[in-house]
């Protein structure tokens, strides 16, 4: 799954509006102002055009295998996604870094209902990120302080949705061709379509342009081994996001029940352990012992994690009926996409928030 962290105007804007954004963004500091500002602009120097690595000799041709690989992606993305055309990643970005930003979510200690913060142009949104990991671990530990669940996830990646022209970074390519297909897709996904403060929607959605994307263009390359490991980290990446939707309906049970808080955090931490058990048996029982979500529960499970994995998960199976009802037509399922996020609030969440087992009719989409 791929998390990123929005910036809300250009490079002028970012400078000269500051004040206003100051005003307008109620939940955040000028401290955080600061710190997304100056560390998207030094991401902006840092910027070399592609097509200039690509003529230079001294290049290292790893890099420049990849940069191809981009511009290839980038083409695909266009003529046979039909994805709003943009100079996003003509140009790469060296970070030097693991990832490019640390995203912190938090919960309540009795709820699975992410904390917002709301901004200027993505609007409300379940997380606030910083581009150094310590920034995002203070904040962490200043919520964890408050009695906060707390997750701080690292991003690969981030948009800002159009307003700039993202560039390609390091930390994208540090994966698989496909994933690196995948996360291109992704981000461009919320140039063609973002609905301000809807993060589960646009989430869901991107996620579904990166599973089709990706499919199609190992298809279109005729990768039968990649596409092959492809489609199987799809069918497991469904398998455990159900097997987490399960969890959490527990929990909610469980914050919905009216308990003590002192009984109710003793089976809260009951529950965790539940979940922990659960997955070593889903591991042996239909993934052959193959631990694919490992570095998930190597971090401390909680209702931040739980709460971030369905921001990015929970609307999967709504889009991905969508996406069946086109047969594959990625530009029709693009304008019902866009149909669904011209709902009003409360009937786009409800579209959404169908359980996967409902979905079984077109009357659902």
């Amino acid at each position: 799954m791929t998390a990123h962290t929005l910036i809300n105007t250009t490079t002028p804007r970012l400078v000269f509006l500051l004040p206003l954004l100051l005003l307008l963004g109620a939940c955040a500091s000028p401290s955080y102002y600061a710190q997304a500002v100056s560390g998207h602009l030094e991401l902006m120097r840092q910027r070399q055009d592609i097509e200039d690595l690509l003529q230079n000799p001294a290049v290292d041709p790893e890099l420049v295998q990849s940069l191809e690989l981009t511009r290839d992606i980038r083409a695909f993305a266009f003529d046979s996604l039909g994805l709003p055309e943009s100079d996003s990643y003509t140009q790469y970005a060296e970070t030097g870094r693991d990832a490019v930003s640390w995203n912190v979510v938090a919960t309540p200690e009795f709820s699975l209902e992410a904390r917002t913060w709301c901004f200027l142009v993505a609007g409300c949104v379940p997380y606030r990120g910083y581009f150094k990991q310590e920034s995002a671990r203070k904040f962490a530990r200043k919520l964890e302080s408050k009695a906060y669940d707390v997750a701080v996830s690292p991003a690969s990646a981030y948009s800002t949705l159009g307003w700039f022209d993202d560039p390609l970074l390091d930390t994208m390519l540090r994966y698989s061709d496909a994933r690196l297909a995948g996360l291109i897709f992704h981000e461009l996904a919320h140039q063609a379509i973002y609905v301000r403060g809807d993060a589960a929607f646009n989430e869901a959605f991107a996620g579904m342009v990166e599973e089709a994307g990706v499919e199609s263009w190992l298809a279109s390359r005729d990768e039968s081994d990649q596409l092959a490991s492809w489609e199987k980290s799809r069918e497991v990446s469904r398998q455990f996001t159900e097997f987490l939707a399960g969890h959490r309906e527990q929990l909610q049970a469980l914050y919905d029940s009216g308990q003590p808080e002192k009984d109710m955090r003793k089976e809260k931490q009951r529950a965790f352990e539940r979940l922990r058990s659960g997955y070593q048996d889903l591991v042996g029982r239909q993934w052959g012992g193959v631990d694919y979500f490992s570095g998930w529960f190597q971090r401390e499970i909680n209702n931040a994690g739980l709460a971030l994995v369905d921001t990015y998960r929970g609307g999967s199976c709504a889009f991905e009926a969508l996406y069946r009802s086109t047969a594959g037509d990625m530009q029709a399922f693009l304008d019902l996409a866009a149909s669904k996020a011209r709902l009003g609030k409360n009937e786009r969440a409800a579209w959404l928030n169908q359980k996967c087992s409902e979905i079984a009719s077109a009357s659902n989409l």
